[in-house]
């Protein structure tokens, strides 16, 4: 039996550009809107991003957009 996979919408929190034949990607990310998706590990604070390249470039010339992973793995069942 399959499970069928839920996608959730991506959370857009900023924009990158592609420099130097692509071995640089320079991003911005917004902190305002990334505060609700933080967590601790060893007591300092994280966020979980993918940064994905965009099918076209935009008008302001951002080849990059930045959205939060939300991914959680799913617990086990321990017997």
């Amino acid at each position: 039996m399959s499970e069928e996979v839920k996608k959730e919408d991506p959370i857009f929190v900023g924009n990158g550009i592609s420099k130097f034949d692509g071995n640089l990607i320079e991003i911005s990310v917004c902190l305002n809107d990334v505060q609700s998706h933080k967590f601790e590990y060893n007591g300092k604070h994280y966020v979980k991003l993918k940064v994905n390249k965009k099918k076209e470039v935009d008008q302001y010339g951002k080849t990059h957009s930045v959205s939060i992973n939300t991914w959680k793995p799913e617990p086990k069942d321990e017997f």
